[in-house]
């Protein structure tokens, strides 16, 4: 029985991913270094802010300390924040998709490799302003994704608020990329992959269930999955 859907939030909820790159390519060029679009979307995107500018510092052997690394994600902020107040829009078929999960009573919650701060800015003044509880951001955990430890956390989060207790089995998370669905899957939880950032023939082998659009799935669907 479903009892809860998770959603990631950059690429899932927000067309935010290229403003992500934008911003990072900023504060990386801080020190002279640019990582090419392709490269960023094959292996960087999946990550929250500071796993990707460490594996980057690492990569390309930039030798940033730790206050180096925060200035630069600080930076990186600064410029995001610029960024979204221009062009950020709530994906289309969000919308519709989270008024059927609230008409049917399904809590929703947020599992995001972003921070608070960012998603509070993101979805300030939209219809989807105090939707999700909880939210779950970079900043409330250890390791980010491919490791399951944002989505167990949000469920522990859902189970404080919930009247009966939500098993991983019964929760369904949305994810645009692999290594939120690897994240998901370790957690226990169903898949399913919109494909607003990578084709379906990438997202196939991770996701139970793939889609173009939020707005195609239905409550039946989301009912199958968890049996």
């Amino acid at each position: 029985m479903l009892k809860a859907v998770i959603f990631d939030f950059d690429g899932v909820v927000a067309d935010s991913e290229l403003l992500h790159y934008r911003a990072l390519n900023s504060a990386f060029g801080l020190h002279e270094v640019e990582v090419p679009k392709a490269e960023y979307y094959q292996r960087y995107l999946g990550y929250g802010d500071y796993e990707c500018v460490e594996i980057v510092n690492e990569d390309y052997k930039m030798g940033l300390d730790g206050a180096e690394i925060e200035r630069l994600i600080a930076h990186k902020t600064e410029v995001f924040n610029r960024l979204v107040k221009q062009d950020t829009a709530i994906i289309d078929g969000v919308v519709d998709f989270v008024e059927m999960l609230r008409t049917n009573e399904i809590p929703m919650a947020v599992c995001s490799g972003g921070t608070q701060s960012d998603i509070a800015l993101m979805v300030e003044g939209t219809e989807l302003a105090g939707v999700f509880d909880p939210i779950v951001s970079a900043d409330d955990v250890k390791k980010g994704k491919p490791h399951p430890e944002g989505f167990e956390l949000a469920l522990s989060r859902l189970n404080d608020r919930a009247k009966e207790r939500i098993l991983a089995g019964q929760c369904v998370v949305i994810e645009d990329s692999r290594w939120g669905l690897e994240a998901a899957r370790c957690a226990g939880m169903h898949t399913i992959a919109v494909t607003n950032t990578y084709d379906a023939g990438h997202l196939e082998g991770y996701a139970e269930m793939v889609v173009n659009r939020l707005d195609e799935i239905k409550m039946c669907d989301l009912q199958g999955l968890c049996g």
